[in-house]
């Protein structure tokens, strides 16, 4: 099932409600949220308090996306915020199977992201575990970078580990998401697909929302 996910760091931050109501009406199936921590990527964004304002203004889903050191630390903090999807960096947690057994155990959607230069061997003892991988088709840290196209042939590689293993895992896709790359990368296996500017840097987010829905499951028919 194809979902699209508005990245609210894209929105205006002085207008976080209007931004989440664009996200419902448009079609999103989660909203996004990306979590920087200065450290682990060069920019600061935002913490467990926006994710609670965030939880109390919308019904879909929040897809938190941990850009920052020592995620297992910090699981329980955004769980109680009201996170129900939780990724963390490969690159960023040493005992990343812990990570997920922590997400899992709070009772929320475990996923692991891959940075461009990652090889997908590090989520294979973990696949089963999860509930998406997330391959990053720009490197961490900034909105509106240009998609990297090797992308599109990492995450048809992730699609045939994951068939192989009979496995229900979905494959995300975060960085230069928009109408120009997204049916290469449903074609490729992705389903899940985060998109910043391609929504809120439009001139009506609804309509370009709504384009992106009916591309990506024409797409995959």
């Amino acid at each position: 099932m194809i979902e699209i996910a508005p990245s609210i760091l894209s929105a205006d931050f002085a207008r976080l409600a209007e931004a989440l109501s664009l996200a419902e009406r448009g079609g999103a199936g989660a909203v996004h949220v990306d979590v920087m921590d200065g450290h682990f990527v060069p920019n600061l964004t935002i913490g467990p308090p926006v994710i609670r304002s965030l939880r109390e203004a919308t019904g879909l889903p929040l897809d938190c996306h941990l850009m920052i050191e020592r995620p297992a630390s910090w699981v329980a903090a955004y769980a109680d915020a009201g996170a129900d999807r939780i990724t963390v960096h490969a690159e960023a947690e040493p005992h990343l199977q812990r990570a997920i057994q922590a997400i899992r155990d709070r009772g929320l959607r475990a996923g692991v992201a891959v940075n461009p230069a990652t090889s997908l061997d590090v989520v294979d003892e973990v696949l089963p575990e999860l509930d998406q991988v997330l391959v990053m088709s720009v490197n961490p840290g900034f909105s509106g970078q240009a998609f990297w196209e090797p992308a599109v042939d990492k995450v048809a590689r992730l699609a045939e580990r994951i068939r192989d293993r009979g496995l229900a895992v979905a494959i995300q896709v975060d960085g230069g998401v928009g109408p120009a790359t997204i049916g290469r990368l449903v074609a490729a296996g992705a389903t899940r697909f985060v998109a910043g500017n391609a929504v809120y840097g439009q001139e009506d987010p609804v309509a370009a929302l709504r384009a992106l829905v009916e591309r990506a499951e024409g797409a995959s028919r």
